[in-house]
């Protein structure tokens, strides 16, 4: 074996897990780490022939790192080393280390909680931390607390804060090695990068081929721009000798391999690559790495439980990370399309994933596990709240959950399926439909980009249509239409579909040309939550509540339901990427334990009166709405939010109920134990003192028949209606013998209006309430016309009755106004009988 520098601390890790159970490695970039630490431990005794297990982030690195170490052994891959990743596996019954990528582990644990093969499970590098990363991590962490507490935990990483991670392995020994890195030249852009990203790529491209020897490695977002850099390369002549090498996550295994081979010789090669070149891979004869500095990375919103690729700078370690691939075997040079001073803005680290991913796939994972709660785990970030409860409410809808949030047979068969849940529930359910083939067709369309290139992908929206595609190109017909579609990517889905048919469908693959027709009813399986209603401007509003529309007129757009199977959540209404059109009877079928029936019972002010509607609801969207007959209960709750949404004015109240209620207010104020019968309490109680009489009542004018008085009276006990008229008395006789209302419509001072000739005789003010409350008297002229306001009517008689007397006599020379009235006949008449 070649020297590295991991080859000083090996002794160092080796003796570490022999005392310990958990460590961590901090390796720089091209130490050797993940090929040279399985091989020097693959013999320890604490082992007991168990097998070492690692987690590397991907499929490509996985298949490398597994050839790497067997070739250093002289085997071929799968005897002692072998490798296990999505849909491919090369392992015996003699394989000691598996490489395997990282949601495998969480298939192995929830098959086998102990692990009880695995003596020891490797994280390679950690620092990417992606979700199932952390989930192997936290599931491995109890199932050594729970089970097993010989199984050791190793962490590795380039660019990782070891602390944290070493108190989450319990304060775990962190053994570092500085590797070995040739110097790398790094070059900046003086002013920021103007123009297309591509053609930006493609000038910088041609200006390291002239000035540096080597092949390339460049670092562009996604696919769409790799392929778009290759056809300006080739448009452009690079030149014979040149071999331009696309590297993504999307294209088939063999060409993924041709560009991390070496070139001929005499041949230079270009390789365009995403993040997948970043980390764990070695690219042969790379000497030169043009940074873009992007990278699409997925964001997830709990607010909209949607997922949105978006273009994102890099980090500064993802920065550090990529220059270093320039000096791997020998001295490089790195050229970053963005200045110095753009460089000093870059965030440290790319947030964990599980802080921004849809957290569908984690909550099903932890359901299965037993776990109730996220935090009964120890993570080194725990998942965000929000996102959980997004997951969890998917889950339901799914009927992966049920009402408690514990896992359903139904659940457990998806999480075994090694797809979303979504696309799981849809395979299952169009099995039982007889449409298992068009699910497994769609479930690999929808688990990558879109196969029509660039903006014409938004001119037809239609999920049929890619459908339709991927059967024409894969049987080789023509009629693929006019959009731009990705052959290469068709062919590799198709295969990718005849495996799923071939492990998920029971009967015989039929006829590729098969009908579309459920492609909607399939998609509003897998996308409950995105099912759509055409609103009457054409836009359409999702079952969550959120808006959406189409950004250019299509077909799609005339049907009054869809489902989006892709949208970018932006602004008010997201736009519609992909879609198809479902009818409403298959949503009535099939989503018929998530509708929702409700009677809805309601006050119609216009009408003064009752209405009443059954109206059918999927979450947001109103499927029914129909007239129909509420329960009288029902009836009688929506007259009651009326009349406070009237107010009390709508009841017929004549002047003996207004009188009467002011008479109780009185009381109210007077004495404790007495109904409040102002507004504010009167609308508060109206279940108490008014429902029972206005049972069956549907209109304000079924209201008119009420007495008001009759309703106040109720809510008084048998004696307090005694005391009523004993203590707030409608009426008081004064001595001229006239019976003179009692004005209550001031509950603190009540009011007795009377002609001042009426009280001659009379010595004081006269007295309510048990004596306690003095009326306000309002003396009025012959004419009443008042003339005094007294509460002390016999100050008036000794001080203030002779002015007034003058006055009165003055106008009014026909009466009676004697010199002293408290011995004068009182009377009602101008002058009293003699």
């Amino acid at each position: 074996m070649n020297a590295l520098p991991i080859n000083e601390v090996l002794p160092e890790l080796v003796n570490t897990l022999r005392k310990e159970t958990n460590a961590v490695l901090v390796a720089a970039p091209g130490a050797g780490k993940t090929t040279r630490v399985p091989l020097a431990l693959r013999d320890e005794a604490w082992l007991h022939n168990r097998r070492i297990v690692m987690l590397v982030p991907r499929r490509l690195a996985a298949r490398q790192a597994a050839a790497y170490m067997a070739a250093l052994l002289g085997e071929e891959v799968g005897q002692t080393v072998g490798y296990r990743v999505k849909r491919e596996s090369r392992v015996g019954p003699g394989t000691r280390i598996e490489v395997i990528t990282e949601g495998i582990l969480t298939r192995m644990l929830q098959d086998d909680p102990e692990l009880s093969d695995v003596g020891l499970v490797i994280f390679d590098e950690f620092h990417e931390r992606n979700l199932h990363a952390d989930l192997g991590l936290a599931l491995s962490l109890q199932a050594q607390g729970l089970f097993r507490e010989d199984l050791r935990i190793l962490v590795m990483s380039a660019t990782l804060d070891a602390e944290p991670v070493s108190a989450l392995l319990g304060n775990a020994p962190v053994i570092s090695s500085k590797g070995r890195m040739f110097p790398v030249e790094t070059h900046f852009l003086t002013s920021p990068m103007e123009g297309r990203l591509e053609e930006a790529v493609v000038q910088m491209i041609f200006h390291a081929l002239r000035q540096e020897e080597g092949d390339m490695l460049v670092f562009l977002p996604g696919a769409r721009e790799i392929h778009r850099v290759q056809e300006l390369l080739e448009q452009s002549g690079v030149g014979s000798n040149i071999r331009i090498a696309p590297l993504c996550g999307n294209l088939p295994q063999e060409e993924q391999d041709k560009a991390i081979q070496p070139g001929k010789t005499g041949e230079r090669k270009i390789v365009l690559a995403t993040t997948i070149a970043e980390t764990s891979l070695t690219v042969e004869g790379v000497r030169i790495v043009i940074d873009s500095g992007l990278k699409r990375v997925p964001r997830f919103s709990p607010r909209t439980g949607m997922t949105r690729l978006e273009t994102a700078k890099v980090s500064k370690a993802s920065a550090d990370q990529r220059r270093g691939r320039a000096g791997r075997l020998a001295p490089g040079v790195c050229f970053r399309l963005w200045t110095e001073q753009e460089d000093r803005m870059l965030i440290p680290q790319q947030a964990p994933e599980i802080m921004e991913a849809d957290l569908a796939v984690l909550a099903l994972e932890l359901a299965l596990w037993g776990v109730g709660a996220a935090e009964e785990l120890d993570w080194l970030n725990p998942p965000p709240k929000p996102a959980m409860a997004q997951a969890q409410e998917l889950l339901l809808q799914l009927g992966a959950f049920d009402e408690r949030k514990q896992i359903t047979p139904h659940g457990r068969v998806l999480a075994g399926m090694g797809v979303h849940p979504r696309l799981g529930h849809m395979i299952q359910k169009a099995n039982e439909l007889g449409e298992g083939e068009l699910a497994c067709e769609l479930a690999v369309l929808l688990e990558e980009r879109d196969i029509v290139r660039g903006r014409q992908a938004s001119a037809d929206a239609d999920m049929r249509t890619r459908v339709e595609m991927l059967r024409q190109v894969a049987n080789k017909q023509s009629g693929a239409g006019e959009l731009p579609i990705d052959a290469g990517a068709c062919k590799r889905l198709w295969k990718e579909a005849a495996h799923f048919k071939r492990i998920w469908i029971n009967n015989k693959p039929g006829d590729t040309s098969a009908r579309t027709e459920a492609t909607g009813r399939l998609l509003a399986f897998a996308y409950p939550d995105r099912i759509a209603q055409r609103r009457a401007d054409g836009r359409y509003l999702l079952r969550n509540g959120r808006g959406a529309a189409f950004s250019v007129q299509q077909p799609l757009a005339a049907s009054p339901y869809i489902v989006a199977a892709e949208l970018d959540d932006q602004g008010a209404d997201s736009r519609i990427l992909l879609a198809a059109s479902v009818e409403e009877s298959e949503l009535l079928n099939d989503c018929a334990m998530q509708i929702t029936e409700r009677m809805n019972v309601w006050w119609e002010r216009t009408a003064g009166a009752v209405r009443s509607r059954k109206q059918k609801r999927l979450g947001s969207i109103l499927l029914a709405d129909i007239a129909a007959e509420a329960s009288p209960d029902e009836v009688l709750t929506a007259l009651l939010d009326g009349i406070k949404e009237e107010g009390l004015e709508i009841l017929p109240w004549n002047r003996q109920a207004r009188q009467y209620r002011e008479r109780l207010l009185f009381m109210h104020r007077l004495e404790e134990g007495w109904p409040n019968v102002e507004d504010e309490a009167l609308l508060v109680s109206l279940e108490e003192w008014l429902a029972p009489h206005v049972y069956g009542f549907k209109r304000k004018e079924d209201l008119q028949s009420l007495s008001v008085t009759t309703l106040l009276e109720s809510m008084l006990s048998w004696e307090q209606r005694r005391q009523l008229d004993e203590y707030a008395p409608t009426h008081v006789i004064v001595p001229s013998g006239s019976k003179i209302p009692v004005d209550y419509s001031d509950p603190a001072a009540p009011v007795l209006s009377v002609r001042l000739q009426e009280l001659f005789g009379w010595q004081d003010s006269p007295r309510i309430g048990r004596g306690r409350v003095a009326l306000t008297l309002h003396l009025l002229s012959p004419a009443h016309r008042p003339v005094q306001v007294t509460r002390d009517l016999a100050s008036f008689w000794a001080h203030a009755y002779f002015e007034v007397k003058k006055d009165l006599k003055g106008r009014y020379p026909k009466h009676y106004w004697p010199d002293d009235p408290l011995a004068a006949i009182p009377t009602n008449r101008t002058r009293p009988r003699i």
